[in-house]
């Protein structure tokens, strides 16, 4: 479940609240009862493991093993 960062207008606390991403963002401060808006944060992102790539047996990934070249045009590996 994403953690959401807002502050309130009023009095500028600034909280973080654990919701769903379908809960409807707060309106208002705990502290004073002021609007809240919610803050933009990097977050902490996500990786996915697993491939959707199929790979053939004994075939290179590497497009320099295969031209001596790389998809961005150098002549050695990235």
């Amino acid at each position: 479940m994403p953690t959401y960062e807002y502050e309130c207008s009023q009095c500028g606390h600034t909280f973080e609240k654990e919701q769903s991403i379908t809960d409807p963002p707060l309106t208002r401060c705990p502290r004073c009862s002021g609007k809240v808006h919610r803050l933009i944060s990097g977050g902490s992102g996500f990786i996915v493991r697993g491939g959707s790539r199929s790979r053939k047996i004994g075939k290179s990934s590497c497009s320099f093993e295969d031209s001596h070249r790389t998809c961005c045009g150098r002549d050695e590996p990235c």
